[in-house]
């Protein structure tokens, strides 16, 4: 095998918009779905085909398919469009693959493109994609990151240099006819009974929809009806953006469809547990080395109901006494209790970070490095869930390492001021 140069399955075009490129997608769709005529195929069509056992690159773009640019303004991060995201490299035709099998997805390598050593993290508008704490932080934001290595540096966060841990955000295989129905059932079954005032589920979106090589009534019927990528589902992975499945990871995918139908995408240079503002790894377009192996009959021999994953080895690696660790109770910002509430628990815990960051470090009230520098390095835990406790642990890698020092504004164009930064050190002074 070390005689001969890995292959590039899928290659991509930065200079070529996402969406004129074949071998990139942003739904999944089935094999065949049933409908009113028999067994019209709406699959996104297979982008390559690979061999059980190979090893292999992927060239993915980043998941906005470039419509963040490295410069000092964060109009495209408050005018992005939402429609046009999640543009993954696939699928994948696996020789052997079929319903009932696991797929077997070895991380042996993820890179930025040489051309392009950067990345970037943001917080969306809270009237354009928000985010966990949109109505304390509404307004969009952005910093622009500079790889070095292992180690990635902001002008827009001064004096905060630290390893990443890079990943893939997204990796799974396709739904069955009668999953897709199924998702499409339940989430719109949670929009139409929810109480709360915000995007809950995300359901077929037509508009903007790239299905690969698809067009005409195929592309029409995968937007209409295939699933989007934002929210990650039990049945075959999706947007896990879990920061463990690193180089060296080993992630379990039930595999549903005949050739398994793999896509991944949505790099990141690295990401704290959790995306806090929605865009909150430092996102990255790039190339990633695979080893796909069909696993046969591996769903009903692991008993698999959902996404399995072995960590690698690689990871940064801080002393304990190197974690300032904010605790977060069910207790809510307006004193109101609540049961067991994890959500609430980890809310109130990030909030505890971000308001430490910004006293300390002086920070602006929307200051984008309270909550993408927590991001970037944050850890969360949940360590007491019993009787009618529920405690979680938020902490952040380094404590104050210097002086506060204003360095950088960014307006956008109508005048808001989106994030100041007087940052000091966290992870590794310059």
């Amino acid at each position: 095998m070390g005689l001969t140069e890995i292959r590039t399955a899928v290659k991509v075009d930065l200079k070529k918009p996402a969406d004129q490129q074949p071998v990139l997608h942003t739904a999944r769709a089935p094999l065949n779905h049933p409908s009113q005529l028999p067994l019209i195929s709406i699959t996104v069509p297979f982008a390559a085909k690979v061999k059980d056992g190979e090893i292999f690159k992927v060239e993915c773009v980043d998941w906005t398919g470039g419509q963040i640019g490295n410069n000092d303004t964060a109009d495209d991060m408050k005018n992005i469009d939402l429609t046009k995201i999640h543009y993954l490299s696939g699928p994948f035709e696996v020789e052997g693959a079929e319903p009932g099998d696991v797929l077997v997805v070895e991380i042996q390598d993820v890179q930025p493109f040489q051309e392009q050593p950067w990345g970037f993290t943001g917080v969306f508008d809270k009237d354009n994609g928000g985010g966990f704490l949109d109505e304390i932080y509404p307004n969009a934001a952005k910093a622009i990151w500079d790889f070095e290595g292992i180690f990635c540096s902001s002008r827009h966060i001064p004096h905060l240099r630290f390893p990443g841990l890079i990943h893939p955000g997204i990796l799974g295989c396709a739904p069955s006819a009668e999953i897709l129905a199924e998702w499409n059932r339940r989430e719109a079954h949670l929009i139409s009974t929810t109480e709360l005032k915000r995007i809950v589920a995300q359901p077929p979106q037509p508009q903007n929809v790239h299905a690969g090589s698809a067009s005409g009534e195929l592309k029409e019927k995968v937007g209409k009806e295939g699933a989007r990528t934002i929210p990650g589902r039990p049945e075959h992975g999706g947007n896990c953006d879990i920061k463990n499945l690193s180089r060296g990871s080993k992630v379990f995918l039930p595999i549903h469809v005949p050739g398994a139908k793999f896509s991944v995408g949505d790099l990141h240079f690295s990401q704290g547990d959790g995306e806090i503002s929605f865009c909150g790894a430092i996102e990255m377009a790039g190339v990633i080395t695979l080893k796909l192996s069909v696993m046969k009959s591996g769903m009903k021999d692991l008993d698999m109901k959902s996404p399995l994953f072995l960590p690698g080895p690689v990871e940064p690696h801080y002393g304990p006494s190197r974690y300032l660790t904010f605790e977060g109770f069910s207790v809510d910002e307006k004193g109101v209790q609540h049961y067991m509430d994890a959500t609430v628990a980890y809310r109130q815990a990030t909030l505890r970070c971000i308001e430490y960051l910004r006293r300390y470090g002086e920070y602006t009230r929307g200051g984008v490095w309270e909550n993408e520098g927590a991001d970037c390095v944050r850890l969360f835990r949940l360590p007491g869930l019993s009787d009618v406790k529920l405690r979680a642990y938020s902490g952040t890698c380094g404590g104050p390492g210097g002086y506060p020092e204003r360095l950088h504004d960014a307006r956008t164009s109508d005048g808001y001021l989106r994030f100041r930064h007087l940052a000091y050190g966290a992870g590794e002074e310059d």
